[in-house]
């Protein structure tokens, strides 16, 4: 089955011929390959591009790699490393690229797995000079993460980060009603290939394969890390806080009172860094909202992918609750919005009262799910599983009741409901539709 990826193929589409490098990043087995080398090759073959003027070609692929060697055949065209690890001649394909390219046709470089490039950086420059260039690349290894690639690019590129199938993708193609997509999605999540494994032993299987041979393997090469069961002990905690706030010392606590081992609270910091360097999980600061600044601890911890923290936890700890919250961060992060955590401060009315009979307020912190910024847009978005009583909606609703500006408002549950507002204004709007209709941010019902 193809996945249309239609939201990253427009975000290459707008970068197209903008003189810098597109750099498409993101976790393992994302589907960045398949983006560039399928969905973005598709696109350019529809629009007229003839295909010898587009380069495909990956660096971890021994027959493109064989293409290489006709070109100063006494040098070699495996560089070999001090370990198994090889680098590619980039004489040699320069050579090839040069022997493919004139300097009066546009070309497009498609380029997979360039971190295995010799000096990869210095190619790819000398090529961004052609003006009649237009370059791509993707990749990713335990020397190389695809954020190390970025970084490598600052200046000179642009990203597109690709996240695991959406909701709305995962249920693309398929036969099945969103509520049963969603019970399989909110267990096994949106790897691609994952997605399209038939048996559920299959699925569980390879998500903890990915999380032990992959990831961490990946990390912990990546970072030299020598205490290697500490930072897998990290990864199960920051598995079970999804949605909680979390703070270093705590989980440096966690680690004496719990599993009797001593692990600093800055060595707590780094292994987080690690994993979203990976782009394992997100790091999602708090910002006041009145204050308008952010707030470095506590924060909280999404992972780029459910099925991956469910596989980290043994599928043990599927708790509906907090991964629809993690799976709403996603979305809006797939829709494009920057996404903080909000929180303000209200005062409440105490029991107590001072010494002239008036009563004694005390603030108190309220948090908003997510803060989704998008240049000129704002939204607030309260992620709630069930509000059934009125007690339950007053408690989701109070802080967003007590933001002063005009953005939207929203609090998403599942009710199966036409989408309604308040008499303060915020919209409750049905998990469902707010998950697969992407107009539903600007709904006015009124």
């Amino acid at each position: 089955m193809e996945y249309s990826r239609e939201i990253y193929v427009n975000r290459l589409i707008d970068r197209r011929e903008n003189g810098l490098i597109k750099v498409i990043t993101g976790a393992r087995r994302s589907g960045k390959s398949y983006l560039m080398n399928e969905l973005f090759y598709k696109y350019l073959l529809n629009t007229g591009v003839a295909s010898k003027n587009i380069i495909r070609f990956a660096f971890d692929s021994d027959e493109d790699l064989d293409l290489l060697d006709a070109y100063y055949p006494e040098e070699a065209t495996r560089i070999k490393q001090k370990t198994d690890v090889f680098y590619v001649n980039a004489r040699k394909f320069r050579a090839y690229v040069k022997d493919r390219t004139n300097d009066a046709e546009k070309y497009y470089l498609l380029l997979d797995e360039v971190q295995l490039l010799e000096n990869f950086v210095g190619t790819l420059n000398g090529f961004l000079k052609h003006t009649n260039f237009d370059i791509y690349v993707t990749g990713s290894n335990s020397k190389f993460l695809s954020s190390d690639i970025a970084t490598e690019f600052k200046g000179r590129g642009t990203v597109v980060h690709v996240l695991p199938l959406a909701f709305s993708e995962y249920l693309q193609g398929t036969d099945m009603t969103p509520d049963k997509a969603w019970r399989k999605y909110v267990v096994t999540g949106g790897i691609p290939l994952v997605a399209q494994m038939r048996s559920e032993e299959e699925k569980y299987s390879y998500l903890k394969n990915l999380c032990e041979e992959t990831y961490l393997k990946d990390i912990i090469t990546h970072n030299r890390i020598i205490k290697k069961a500490e930072l897998g002990d990290t990864f199960d905690i920051l598995a079970s806080m999804i949605g909680s706030p979390v703070s270093a010392n705590k989980i440096s606590g966690t680690f004496k009172s719990v599993l009797n081992k001593s692990i600093s609270a800055d060595t707590i910091v780094d292994y987080i860094d690690y994993f979203q360097d990976a782009f394992v999980v997100s790091k999602v600061k708090k910002y006041n909202i009145k204050g308008r600044k952010y707030i470095g601890s506590p924060f909280k911890i999404y992972f780029e992918d459910i099925g991956v923290r469910n596989a980290r936890l043994n599928f043990r700890q599927i708790e509906e609750t907090h991964i629809m919250e993690n799976i709403l961060y996603n979305e809006l992060r797939f829709r494009g919005f920057n996404v903080d955590v909000g929180e303000l401060s209200v005062s409440d009315k105490t029991d107590r009262t001072d010494k002239n009979g008036k009563p004694i307020y005390a603030q108190k912190s309220l948090e908003v799910d997510f803060v989704a910024s998008k240049g000129s847009q704002k939204f607030y978005v309260q992620s709630a599983l069930s509000m059934e009583s009125l007690e339950k909606q007053t408690q989701e609703k109070r802080s967003l009741h007590n933001i002063d500006d005009s953005f939207k408002k929203i609090v998403v549950t599942k009710n199966d409901l036409n989408p309604t507002y308040d008499d303060e204004g915020v919209m409750t709007v049905d998990l469902f539709d707010f998950l697969l209709n992407k107009k539903i941010l600007e709904t006015d019902l009124t």
